[in-house]
């Protein structure tokens, strides 16, 4: 959330900010008018306070009783002129409450201003793209062939958008989660188990409501939200909380399964696995102090970068510009990776700084080492990956021409020692 002092003390940075994104600005506009009734309505308030305690103290003093009651009777009616101002600024506090909650970050001033995905900036290729005596398949026909991936009996058990994977499938996405949260805690981060439900609050303070309420999975009897990333419960566990300085960086990752209503276009997003209602993710997160964020953002996109290089996959790093930026993001960085079979660049990260937003949704704090008032901390996030794409980008790219799969070097511990994936039995 941004900082209401913003849209004081420069409303048309803030009316810029959602030009480039693709907003209308005239909501900084109503931010400004409703700000402006909420102090006066704390004015009139205030001032009638200070008049009832004056004149509380004279009817103390007041010896004649007609004088005395007629001070009592007016100061009724100032208390009922009090507690009208009193509801009146709840409801204008509500009111800028939630429209506050709908603006999104100042985009940071390196991100390329652009309408949309079109617009991004390919920063860089690593890795060449692979070429093959033989015909690539897609993974929705290399798995089933294998055996490994089943998407009638996934439709069978939820509808369409889901699949089950069985056997060296099941073991391959269960090996890449355990191999990045290895490389994770390698890379200085603490793995951390949460909850794959939290309440509504924690959802807020990520940023994911109100803007992707119907994108989320709810549970209204119990408040459950199920989580759409990891990044949620990174914010939320430290809610409310005030850090000393010294205690900063924190560096976290977790896995968790993530759920989202997708809306799925037609072509080729509907073929295979590569958009669907549940998926699994492993994430990065980082709390830091504010002058140390852009270092925090390279340290990110770097671990993620070695992820995808240690897996052997030729992959492109991409920057957002403000008409794809987040909502909660200031900067972000997208690493796509190839798919042969797909024939596509397939996003697998985003790593995103997203300064204060979060911290003043949270109203997550540290304490300055010098002393003085504790100031809001910065949050990043990223995927460190994001599943089944790396699952998709796996399948694809180390496929044979006799249709096994070889299995990445890096994995072959988590799978028991397999080197070559080769159709299994199917029942």
């Amino acid at each position: 959330m941004l900082d209401i002092r913003l849209f004081r003390e420069n409303p048309d940075l803030v009316r810029e900010a959602l030009r480039k994104r693709q907003m209308r600005p005239q909501i900084v506009d109503k931010v400004l008018e409703l700000d402006a009734q909420r102090r006066e309505i704390i004015q009139k308030s205030e001032a009638l306070k200070a008049e009832r305690n004056r004149v509380s103290k004279e009817i103390g003093r007041t010896k004649d009783p007609a004088e005395r009651e007629a001070k009592i009777e007016a100061m009724r009616k100032v208390r009922e002129q009090i507690a009208a101002l009193d509801e009146t600024l709840r409801s204008v506090d509500e009111a800028l409450r939630d429209l506050l909650a709908t603006i999104p970050n100042i985009p940071d001033e390196r991100v390329p201003e652009g309408r949309d995905e079109s617009e991004n900036v390919i920063l860089r290729q690593v890795g060449e793209i692979p070429q093959y005596d033989f015909e690539p398949l897609p993974h929705w026909e290399i798995g089933p062939r294998l055996g490994i991936m089943d998407f009638e009996r996934g439709v069978k058990l939820s509808g369409s958008r889901f699949y089950i994977l069985r056997g060296a499938g099941a073991r391959l996405e269960r090996a890449l989660i355990a191999w990045m949260l290895d490389l994770h805690r390698q890379q200085g981060y603490t793995e951390i188990y949460p909850p794959f439900m939290v309440k509504e609050q924690v959802v807020f303070a990520s940023g994911q409501l109100p803007k992707f309420r119907d994108n989320l999975y709810h549970d209204a009897e119990e408040d459950f939200w199920w989580v759409p990333t990891a990044e949620v419960p990174l914010t939320g566990m430290h809610m409310d909380e005030i850090f000393d300085e010294a205690e900063l960086p924190r560096h976290y990752t977790a896995y968790t399964p993530c759920f989202r209503r997708e809306k799925m276009s037609a072509g080729r997003d509907v073929r295979g696995i590569k958009r669907g209602h549940q998926f699994d993710k492993v994430e990065m997160y980082i709390y830091t102090l504010p002058e140390e964020s852009d270092r925090a953002l390279e340290k990110m996109l770097a671990d993620a970068e070695q992820t995808l290089a240690e897996l052997g996959l030729t992959y492109r790093v991409v920057q957002l510009c403000t008409g794809d930026l987040g909502f909660a993001a200031r900067i972000t960085y997208d690493l796509e990776v190839w798919a042969p079979g797909s024939g596509e660049w397939l996003e697998v990260s985003s790593v995103s700084n997203v300064g204060d937003f979060q911290a003043r949704r949270a109203n997550i704090r540290y304490r300055p080492a010098g002393g003085g008032k504790p100031r809001f901390l910065h949050t990043l996030n990223g995927s460190g990956l994001g599943l089944p794409r790396t699952m998709i980008a796996v399948l694809e790219n180390y496929q044979q021409a006799d249709g096994s799969v070889v299995v990445p070097e890096v994995l072959r511990p988590y799978m028991g020692g397999l080197e070559v994936i080769t159709p299994e039995e199917v029942a």
